[in-house]
């Protein structure tokens, strides 16, 4: 027992050490902000660790398996060199999937900290249907799975979480329309669909128009919301502004970002390519 303690202890200390300090050293433990800040700063690794390892403290809630599964999801990208399907792309995902050594690791603990949550999250609904918290979390945990598989993966699987997560997220904004975190989701289920998925798929998902997704992310990016939150809406329609080639409103984007979480190397990548080009043209 002394032994276990003392190697948790020394996990937390470590993951501690890698938490990115903008004024004095860290003298509390580590909480679930410091997991939202490693992955906000690109740690996905680290914010995936803490996660875990804040469980033997605590709770393995909804909100620690939400983190701990975004950052695994990142974490898998980047493993995968930051590979993202497309429509009409021709790339062996699976094999790319085979090659790597630690993918078959994260992604079934990935699936492992997916399938607690959503249980969690239904075993709660059961008894308060109207259970705000509840349907938010598990509309997106659904999104990360639907995301893991058409996103990153290819796959055109996942139907059964993309109707829950659908449901559950309009759920919660016709409780509270002003739940930042949940308009976001629901602009990238909007903007998943329309970009990938086959026009006769699409239309048997209720549609998708990425239009409306990237202006309902846009909207929510400028509503008040705490410090994370708001991060997740920036990060996301930054994202979106790439992916769509809007490399001037990206750019400006990014600055920000880079002012906010000057630790995040993605974004620093990201500027250093599109300032350079446009300074060279």
């Amino acid at each position: 027992m002394h032994k276990a303690r003392m190697s948790f202890c020394c996990t937390l200390v470590t993951i501690a050490a890698a938490l990115p300090r903008p004024c004095a050293a860290q003298t509390d433990p580590p909480t679930l902000t410091d997991a939202y800040r490693l992955f906000y700063n690109a740690h996905y690794e680290e914010a995936a660790a803490l996660a875990l390892d804040l469980r033997s403290t605590g709770a393995q809630d909804l909100e620690n398996d939400e983190v701990r599964t975004s950052a695994l999801l990142f974490q898998l990208r980047g493993l995968l060199n930051g590979q993202d399907a497309r429509e009409g792309d021709k790339s062996d995902k699976g094999e790319a999937l085979k090659r790597c050594v630690r993918c078959a690791n994260v992604l079934a603990a990935f699936m492992t900290d997916l399938h607690h949550g959503q249980a969690l999250a239904r075993e709660a609904l059961k008894t308060k249907p109207n259970d705000e918290y509840a349907l938010f979390f598990l509309g997106k945990l659904d999104l990360n799975y639907v995301w893991l598989q058409l996103g990153l993966l290819g796959h055109k699987t996942g139907w059964d979480e993309y109707w829950e997560a659908r449901k559950s997220l309009d759920a919660v904004l016709k409780l509270n329309p002003a739940h930042v975190r949940a308009r976001v989701s629901r602009g990238w289920i909007d903007y998943i669909v329309n970009t990938r998925m086959p026009w006769g798929t699409r239309w048997l998902l209720g549609g998708g128009n990425k239009k409306r997704g990237i202006a309902v992310v846009r909207e929510a990016a400028t509503m008040e919301a705490d410090f994370f939150t708001r991060a997740e809406a920036e990060f996301a329609l930054w994202d979106l502004h790439v992916r769509e080639r809007d490399y001037p409103r990206a750019t400006e984007l990014a600055q920000k970002l880079a002012r906010t979480f000057p630790d995040n190397q993605e974004v620093a990548r990201y500027l250093t390519k599109h300032t350079s080009s446009r300074a060279t043209r």
